[in-house]
């Protein structure tokens, strides 16, 4: 008998690449990416795709047709443009919208069963300890990675004709070994004793909800199984209900490099932008991860309800970051050198 077909676009990515060995257990998955990795997945076809042009979306899904037919159970679209170093940057648009836009132009032609978009929680408006954000709460995005989200969202309403589609907005993700760029970033601060672990532009009561990726493509293949049930829309938030504040993750990172808890002061965001400025443009000076344009977000407050997901999915996550902290911290602390190039550190 065979398996239905599944199209994941970023499908050599963090995340993809975890979407397609579970889905290649029942699926036959074919992997879209921007050029044709020698690391692809055995449980996967890749097809080379720029969706940045016409002509290499059209070629794809020629592809497509004649050798898997007509019929596609679920298209799982992740790839994206990001970019930490960036506030604004034209492949935002190019690239996650417009990529977006021509493929659920090709999928008209198509019997397509689901579309699947991963979004972000930092489309909505952060929040407030205590008050938490829904799917219904104001969405106003912040920089350009929220808005090209946003955009997207709206194209996909727009043009997915017949096509059922499932919007994501996930919280930030990271994994046993942390492979999160803000988690990985205090980490080291505090590892090093760096000057700036002890400083935070903003209330150190606020924080950002988390996601493991197991629970992450727990969610996904749970929302692809489950998609001939499930509305012809539907916006889900997905992330730990629990939030930790910035104060919480210094409390407990610190506790498990040096058995003892660092104080953290709070600082004034303008004199936070001087000292990120100074650091990124000086000579001789160490760069910042830490951009200016980052300070005004700094703590941004991002506290889920996700009695939605329960309700019509019936997932929750079966981890949380503070319990995956001190297995992170053992990784550190049994090889540095590992620990760093898997995070991408400096």
């Amino acid at each position: 008998m065979n398996k239905d077909v599944i199209i994941v676009t970023g499908s050599c990515g963090r995340i993809g690449s975890a979407v397609v060995k579970r889905l290649g257990q029942n699926f036959r998955v074919v992997g879209f990416e921007l050029l044709k990795a020698i690391y692809a997945s055995a449980s996967e076809e890749l097809v080379p795709v720029d969706l940045g042009s016409d002509e290499s979306v059209h070629q794809a899904f020629m592809h497509i047709r004649h050798f898997y037919g007509n019929r596609i159970a679920s298209v799982i679209h992740l790839a994206a443009y990001y970019s930490f170093d960036q506030q604004h940057s034209p492949l935002y648009e190019k690239v996650t919208v417009e990529g977006t836009k021509r493929l659920l132009n090709a999928l008209q032609k198509f019997e397509v069963e689901q579309f699947l978009f991963s979004s972000t929680m930092l489309v909505h408006a952060p929040t407030k300890p205590g008050k938490k954000i829904t799917e219904e709460s104001p969405v106003i995005p912040k920089w350009d990675y929220p808005l090209s989200k946003v955009r997207t969202e709206e194209a996909i309403h727009e043009l997915r004709g017949k096509i059922p589609s499932v919007v994501l907005r996930i919280a930030g993700v990271y994994d046993d070994k942390c492979h999160s760029i803000p988690i990985s970033h205090q980490i080291q601060r505090i590892y090093e004793k760096q000057l700036e672990s002890r400083l935070f532009a903003g209330d150190v009561s606020h924080g950002a909800a988390f996601l493991h990726m197991d629970d992450l493509v727990d969610v996904i293949e749970k929302a692809v199984m489950q998609r001939k049930s499930l509305p012809s829309e539907l916006t889900l938030l997905i992330g730990e209900p629990k939030t930790l504040s910035y104060d919480d993750l210094q409390r407990q990172i610190s506790r498990l490099l040096t058995g003892k808890e660092i104080h953290t002061f709070s600082i004034p965001k303008p004199l936070a932008k001087m000292g990120a400025f100074v650091q990124c443009h000086l000579p001789f000076v160490k760069p910042s991860f830490i951009k200016p344009w980052m300070i005004s977000l700094a703590d941004d407050h991002y506290e889920l309800d996700i009695s939605k997901a329960k309700k019509v999915l019936g997932w929750e996550p079966k981890r949380s970051l503070g319990e995956i902290l001190p297995k992170m911290i053992a990784d550190l602390k049994n090889d540095p050198t590992q620990w760093y190039k898997e995070n991408q550190l400096k």
